[in-house]
């Protein structure tokens, strides 16, 4: 998968005023657009100009609709747009705290808009959403169309499309075909597989990740005979286990892919 090019404000400032006017033009009877046209017909052939062309009769039918929805001026947009920005980035915005795993391990630090993080399972939204507004590029694996129409959705909504990418599919049935900087996932997602597919799954997510790279698995039962399946699997990483931050009753199983001595 090709990383896309983050947008520039300015970009994204009239990607946002064409949506607002189209909406608008899509709201309204055709009566009312047809009222508008002529509007901006008088207005310009009060103009001195050289000819009244299709284009500028559209452009000033925008012009129209941009002051009528009082739409801001791009400084204002801009600074509003900054401090959503700033917002999105705290733990707290999605629901996450300062102490998970997710966000100490992953989201905010300088490592976070290096590489490609892949996450899977019932938290995939709210980790999607929260490492791409810190500057990650992720993959969002969902099971159902539905769910990836809401990752999606939400990612829009929040200005931050352009870092996700929500597919449709089961961990044993995703290939990497990128360097993965990260691996965050629910226990139940890999519980769900077969032993031996989710032996493979767990190498072929290894074999991606990069040196230095984390692979994080959530909520698991204190106790769980998973703990010491996923040991095993990682033997060589270096390997912790800690107690959720929002649930005494599970665990977290975190491992870092060692960097090769140079």
């Amino acid at each position: 998968m090709t990383p896309r090019t983050a947008r520039s404000l300015r970009h994204e400032y009239a990607l946002y005023i064409e949506q607002e006017i189209e909406n608008y033009k899509e709201s309204i009877p055709r009566a009312a657009i047809l009222a508008i046209g002529d509007e901006a017909a008088a207005k310009l052939a009060a103009e001195p100009q050289f000819a009244l062309t299709e284009l500028l009769l559209l452009e000033e039918v925008d012009r129209i609709i941009f002051r009528r929805l009082r739409l801001p001026t791009y400084n204002t947009w801009r600074r509003r747009r900054l401090k959503l920005h700033d917002e999105m980035r705290r733990p707290e915005h999605w629901g996450l705290s300062a102490n998970d795993a997710l966000v100490r391990t992953i989201g905010g630090g300088a490592e976070a808009t290096i590489g490609h993080v892949l996450v899977a399972g019932e938290s995939a939204e709210r980790s999607a959403l929260f490492l791409a507004a810190n500057g990650c590029e992720v993959t969002a694996l969902e099971a159902e169309e539905e769910a990836v129409r809401r990752v999606m959705d939400a990612a829009v909504q929040a200005g931050l499309a352009e870092r996700v990418h929500a597919i449709a599919a089961e961990l044993a049935q995703w290939i990497p075909d990128m360097a993965l900087r990260a691996v965050v996932c629910t226990h139940a997602a890999l519980d769900s597989l077969q032993p031996r597919d989710r032996a493979r799954v767990i190498m072929a997510l290894q074999s991606a990740t990069m040196d230095g790279g984390v692979h994080l698995v959530e909520t698991i039962a204190a106790g769980s005979a998973a703990i010491e399946e996923l040991r095993s699997r990682y033997a060589g990483w270096s390997v912790s286990v800690e107690s959720a931050s929002t649930d005494s009753g599970a665990q977290v199983f975190l491992a870092r892919k060692q960097r090769l001595s140079a």
